[in-house]
């Protein structure tokens, strides 16, 4: 898998590039089909009464519809957990999903094979 990220509003250091990276690629062994992961972290304007907020983007290119979400919090690091733990969550219901949809389809080709006997 291909993670590529991308700054807004913020200088990437080295740790916020391998935070992302270890996190994101993570997902691949809930979901081994990812093809790409494009990651947008950075900073949304600064609001007077709640202080800085971190935003998380994340899209990932899978076969089928891609998987896109947006996660903002109070720290980058909190905001990259959430897009992991919510992304996580939406592989296993397409890996499931998917998974039901193949042993259909075997038991279609099993019933349709005239077996000699």
């Amino acid at each position: 898998m291909q993670v590529l990220i991308n700054g807004k509003g913020i200088e990437l250091t080295e740790a916020i590039k391998n935070y992302t990276e270890k996190k994101i690629g993570a997902l691949e062994k809930f979901y081994g089909k990812i093809i790409r992961a494009d990651v947008t972290v950075g900073m949304e304007n600064h609001h007077h009464l709640k202080g800085k907020i971190f935003v998380c983007e994340c899209k990932l290119e899978v076969p089928g519809k891609n998987l896109f979400a947006s996660k903002s919090e109070k720290t980058l690091y909190k905001a990259i957990d959430k897009i992991r733990d919510y992304l996580e969550a939406e592989l296993m219901k397409r890996k499931e999903t998917s998974e039901k949809k193949d042993k259909k389809d075997r038991k279609l080709v099993r019933a349709s094979k005239e077996y000699g006997v």
